[in-house]
């Protein structure tokens, strides 16, 4: 396994200086400093093998590897490919565990509180499906801005545990402290609430919420909450004590910059007996985190290159890439946001956004409208996003920069978006 500081040395010495740059003079600039700065930026977006055709703002879905990454996967996968069965069933298991190791450590979690999943939406489902704790007259909370699915879930669970389900509107625009103040109402009332969904960073909008304070209030009405972190570990900087969740979804496909098909669950110690184990399993007593889930066989090539995406991550800087993307962000979403045109749905607060932000062009709420101007950034100004439908208000176009993207390309969305509000009857 290569530490971060090896790692950095197989890259381009390019690279490797862009990494000094960002960890030299730290006490002279700031995160933003240095999110600004294109000598540190310019050879880490050079680690990213991506189509000139298109400026691809729809980051959102799945993250590309970094080339150090895909190399990895390609090794990992011919190694898997070549030795089959003789290394699966004979070393694979003793290669992962540092990996699965190295991964709890640096999230902050206890090794046994971490088990492996193919994706966040997998996570979610056994923690959902598996909770012990709800009973008949009891409710399941979720809101407009939860993951479709997800949303789904929940009301599976409410219904055959004779359940009701209360679904709540985040309102726009929102604050901080009014974010809080929504569930706290809803809480209220509605006693009988015993679980709740928290999404920390919105699929559909961007918006961040202040996870740790709702699930410590939360906690005090006697109500558990499930977190949806999959948009947000490696999107920010953050560890699982600043959830303060016992039990959170996580992608490693999305912002850890992983190969497809890899998610983690995390089960606090102590809430272990509260997550069923899979109907597949067979432990003595409560078991352990492992038996909460029974994918079969995975992509063992996936999984073995976990290491090699979080020595990039490192290598890049959780807090610097965290304020590189929402540098991005600000480019096109605070330039747009005083033009009465258009609504942009991420409150500027820091505290409430990170890469994501969607906008609607104020009006245009339908599904179809907002597909209509995705159709037209692609085909006027080759720039690709997505529209997201189900929140409260309306449809919207969701804009997800990465660790590629310029900001001169930030600014010819501004630019395609400006062209288009002008030609709006």
């Amino acid at each position: 396994m290569k530490g971060a500081a090896a790692f950095a040395a197989s890259f381009t010495s390019q690279t490797a200086r862009a990494a000094e740059l960002q960890r030299a003079d730290t006490g002279a600039r700031t995160l933003q400093d240095i999110a600004r700065d294109e000598a540190v930026w310019r050879p880490i977006a050079a680690q990213y093998d991506v189509t000139p055709d298109m400026v691809n703002f729809e980051n959102g879905y799945w993250g590309v590897m970094a080339k150090p990454v895909l190399d990895a996967f390609i090794r990992n996968t011919a190694k898997v490919n070549r030795d089959n069965s003789w290394y699966a069933r004979r070393s694979y298991f003793s290669d992962i565990e540092p990996i699965h190791a190295r991964l709890a450590d640096f999230l902050g979690a206890g090794r046994d509180e971490v088990v492996f999943t193919r994706n966040a939406t997998e996570a979610l489902q056994v923690l959902i499906d598996g909770y012990t704790r709800l009973n008949r007259g009891d409710a399941v909370m979720y809101c407009d801005l939860d993951y479709d699915s997800i949303q789904t879930a929940m009301d599976t669970k409410a219904r055959r545990a004779d359940a009701s389900v209360v679904r709540i509107t985040i309102p726009e625009p929102v604050t901080h402290d009014g974010l809080i103040e929504t569930y706290r109402d809803a809480l209220i009332a509605h006693p009988n609430v015993r679980l709740l969904l928290l999404t920390h960073i919105s699929h559909r909008t961007g918006l961040m919420i202040p996870v740790r304070e709702i699930v410590d209030m939360a906690r005090g009405y006697g109500v558990d909450c499930i977190v949806d972190a999959a948009h947000s570990w490696g999107q920010t900087d953050f560890r699982i004590e600043d959830l303060g969740a016992d039990f959170v979804g996580f992608n490693l496909h999305k912002w850890i910059g992983a190969p497809i098909g890899a998610g983690l669950i995390y089960i606090r110690r102590n809430r272990l007996e509260h997550i069923a184990p899979d109907m597949s399993e067979k432990p003595d007593g409560v078991g352990m985190i492992h038996h909460r889930i029974h994918t079969g066989t995975t992509n063992f090539a996936t999984f073995l290159t976990l290491g090699d995406a979080l020595d990039f991550h490192e290598c890049v800087g959780p807090a610097h890439k965290a304020a590189r993307v929402a540098y991005l962000r600000d480019l096109w979403a605070e330039e747009m946001r005083s033009d009465d045109r258009i609504e942009i749905l991420t409150p500027a607060d820091r505290r409430l956004h990170a890469a994501i932000t969607s906008f609607r062009f104020r009006g245009v709420t339908s599904v179809d409208g907002n597909k209509a101007i995705v159709k037209a950034l692609v085909d006027k100004h080759r720039i690709f996003t997505v529209h997201r439908g189900g929140a409260a208000r309306g449809a919207c176009v969701r804009v997800t920069p990465t660790l590629y993207n310029t900001p001169d390309q930030c600014v010819r969305l501004v630019q395609a978006l400006r062209a288009l509000l002008a030609d709006l009857p």
